[in-house]
This record gives C-alpha cells, sequence and structure tokens, in this order.
C-alpha cells in the first residue's frame, strides 16, 4: 500500500469513527487519493461516481424501499402483529415471541432493520414493560429480532453485498430466508427459556380458546400481505420477472393494498413517495462512493496483495472463514454495516473465492456477521436506536443481551462452517 492510498485510508477512518456520513467519507478518501496520485486523472472519480448508479439491477434498491415504506403506510403491520399473535400467543414471553416472529414476516416487507427497530419498540414495548417485563429486555429483544430484518428478502443488505460482488441478488433471496427463519428459531427458543424462569407468561392461558370464528378471520386478514414474499421468489425463480422488476411489483402490490384496506390516503402516498426518495438517495451515494474506492483499490492491486497474504499465512478456508468472523465482529462494533460492505466486499470476497468458499455462504455468513456489529456496543445502531425510543441504559441493554449473543456467535457458526444452512434451498430452487 503506498503513502497517499494509505493516508486516504487513516482519513476515510477517522471520519467514519466522528459519525460523518459513510458516502461523504469514502468520497473524501477517494478524492486524496485522486488528487494526490501522480499520473491519475481526477476525472475519473466524477465518472465512478456517476456510472456505479446506473446499473438496471440497482433499480431493486428504490423499487423495495418504496414498497416498504407503502407496506407500513397500509395496515399491513396490524394485521401481520394479530397473526404473529394467534401464532405464538399460547408460549411463553407472549409478547416477546410476538416480536420475534413479527420482525421475520415484516423483514420481506420493511426491508430496514432500524426501521423495523423503532416501529416495533413504539408498538410493542411498552405493552411488553405492562406485561412484567423488564425495559432492558424489552428492549433487547425488539433490537435482536430486528436483526432478522436484512436477512429476510428482499433486504437491502442483500441487494448491497450482491451489486458489490456481482452475485445473483435472486439466490442470496432464496438463501436469507433459510438464515432468517434460523435466527427466528434460535431466538424464540431463548426467549421462551427466559421468560419461563422470569414468569414471564404467555398471553393466552393454557387451553383458552379465541372466540369463535376470531382465528379465521385474522388468518385472512393477513393472507394477503404474507403473499408479497411468495410472489417475489417465486416470481424470479419461474423467471416471470427479474429481482428488479420483483421491486416495481412490490410498490405495485403494497399500493393495491392499501387502497383495498382503505387505509392509503393522497397524503399518505406522498408523504411514502417522499420517504422512498429520501432513502433511496443515502444508498445510491453510498453506492457511488463504494465504486470510486473499489476503483483505487483495484488499481493499487490490494485485493491480489491482501489475497496473497492470506493464502501465505494459511491454506485453511476454515482457519480463514474464522479470522474473517473475527475481524468483522471487531469492524461491526465501531463502524456501520454499509460502510462494512462498502470497504470489505471488494477485499475479502476473491479471497473467498479462491479458497473455494461458496459465494451464497459467504455472502451470508458476512451479512450475519455485520448484523451482529448493528446490535454491538460501543456503537452499534439497533442498540442506540432502540435504546432512543425505550428510554433504556446501555448498560442495562449490554447486561441484558449476553444470553443473545451467546445465541447469535452459535448460529454465526453453524452459517460459516455448515453450508447446508446458507445454500440448500439455494440448491433446492435453483
Amino acid at each position: 500500500m503506498n503513502s497517499t492510498l494509505a493516508i486516504a485510508v487513516i482519513i476515510m477512518l477517522i471520519l467514519l469513527f466522528l459519525k460523518v456520513p459513510v458516502f461523504l467519507s469514502v468520497i473524501g478518501a477517494s478524492a486524496i487519493y485522486f488528487f494526490m496520485t501522480p499520473n491519475v486523472n481526477a476525472m475519473i472519480l466524477g465518472q465512478r461516481l456517476v456510472s456505479a448508479v446506473q446499473s438496471s439491477s440497482l433499480l431493486a434498491i428504490p423499487f423495495f424501499v418504496a414498497g416498504g415504506v407503502f407496506m407500513n403506510y397500509s395496515g399491513v403491520t396490524s394485521r401481520i402483529m394479530d397473526l404473529c399473535d394467534l401464532l405464538t400467543g399460547h408460549l411463553y414471553g407472549g409478547l416477546a415471541q410476538v416480536n420475534v416472529l413479527l420482525s421475520t414476516l415484516m423483514g420481506g416487507l420493511s426491508g430496514s432493520n432500524l426501521a423495523d427497530a423503532a416501529m416495533e419498540a413504539k408498538m410493542l414495548v411498552p405493552p411488553m414493560r405492562e406485561k412484567g417485563m423488564s425495559n432492558a429486555f424489552a428492549s433487547v429483544v425488539t433490537a435482536a429480532s430486528a436483526m432478522i430484518t436484512p436477512l429476510i428478502p428482499p433486504g437491502i443488505a442483500m441487494i448491497l453485498f450482491g451489486s458489490l460482488a456481482n452475485l445473483s441478488i435472486g439466490k442470496l433471496f432464496v438463501s436469507g430466508i433459510g438464515v432468517g427463519i434460523l435466527l427466528c428459531a434460535g431466538e424464540m427458543i431463548l426467549v421462551s427459556i427466559i421468560s419461563h424462569k422470569r414468569g414471564y407468561m404467555p398471553t393466552r392461558k393454557k387451553g383458552e380458546k379465541l372466540p369463535p370464528g376470531e382465528a379465521g378471520r385474522i388468518v385472512r386478514r393477513s393472507i394477503l400481505p404474507m403473499c408479497l414474499p411468495v410472489i417475489i421468489i417465486g416470481g424470479i425463480r419461474i423467471g416471470v420477472f427479474t429481482a428488479t422488476e420483483a421491486g416495481a411489483v412490490a410498490v405495485v402490490y403494497s399500493i393495491i393494498l392499501g387502497i383495498i384496506y382503505k387505509e392509503l390516503t393522497w397524503d399518505l402516498i406522498k408523504a411514502g413517495f417522499k420517504e422512498a426518495v429520501l432513502s433511496t438517495s443515502s444508498i445510491m451515494l453510498i453506492i457511488g462512493a463504494a465504486s470510486s474506492l473499489s476503483w483505487v483499490l483495484t488499481k493499487e492491486q490490494v485485493p491480489q496483495k491482501i489475497t496473497a497474504w492470506m493464502m501465505g499465512l494459511t491454506d485453511n478456508k476454515y482457519v480463514f472463514l474464522l479470522l474473517v468472523n473475527i475481524f468483522l465482529l471487531i469492524c461491526g462494533m465501531f463502524l456501520e454495516g454499509n460502510a462494512i460492505m462498502i470497504i470489505l466486499v471488494p477485499l475479502l470476497y476473491p479471497v473467498a473465492l479462491n479458497y473455494g468458499i461458496d459465494p451464497v455462504n459467504f455472502a451470508m455468513a458476512f451479512i450475519f456477521n455485520i448484523s451482529i456489529g448493528a446490535m454491538s456496543p460501543p456503537m452499534g445502531t439497533l442498540m442506540f436506536v432502540t435504546c432512543n425510543v425505550t428510554g433504556c441504559p446501555l448498560k442495562d441493554f449490554i447486561k441484558e443481551s449476553v444470553p443473545f449473543y451467546a445465541v447469535l456467535l452459535f448460529e454465526l457458526l453453524l452459517l460459516t462452517y455448515v453450508p447446508f444452512f446458507t445454500t440448500a434451498l439455494v440448491n433446492l430452487v435453483y
């Protein structure tokens, strides 16, 4: 690594630690490299920023963002929450179980873990406290369950990884279903164990029956929203539309649901498009910045040098995966997930391929790693968003989250070293 690139990287990391927006930090570092390096035309920086966002595959991002926004505005959340309560009301933990399952089902609709955490912190934490659960426990369950969101299609993290690594987004979507279900099951089991010990009772007493016809009414109300993930995955697989076109289908479908439920007014439609434009703009700026940084790293042959160094360090892919996991977990404690992907996917993905690691397996383990980082102190974004809404002290949150970290790390090892959990569904569908 030459001195100019080293200076650029150091400045980028300093800016990220100072909470400067990710795209500004990355563009600033790239600009320093372009202007300080002889015989490199600075016009390339502008070209990379523009050309990076012109890929047709990236159209999936604004479509899915808009689809998630309109799903939240169209009354879908309350219907799915009723379904979750129907399915888990007999389990210890009651509303805590609803919290986990709701994140799993809403993950395919909202696509954003922070939006999911903020929504559930407002909707579910107050009634969880009323049921006798501690504020710290309710906050940790909310943050941990929101980790499932980027793993369930159409998570934005999978679209971003697929774009950076030129990997099939459709295959990542299918893999995410299995990974999300695994995480959901692990968290629900843990919630049940903790709730049983602390006396957090089910929302329905043992043997208590719902009023006649109530279960059928709840299921009927939730059928249409729950069809969206099936439509997306099924449509991509049988070739009705691409992953990009599936985003447009999601937008139209969510608006139709809002009209059917008579909850989506013209004012809400305008607000939804405004929110979608703002969210998409920030993501596209990040992608443009990532492209400029990738060009710099490629020119300096950084991926090739790292590959040679890692291959010289160990020829065992399992040791490599262990080192990557440790490194990503540490990075996740200090950096935001999108920043980690922008910096490290172009570096680590080619190395993983050289070790013969399945691309989908590596991608899902990578995304799972940065999902854990989003909940980890000292700078975990999920932790801060949740605690800000619930008023939970950070020290109480961290103490309460220890058993959840144990489950998360165990499942990370499963995903990393047992490819079946990430590739079985992909092989079945494709």
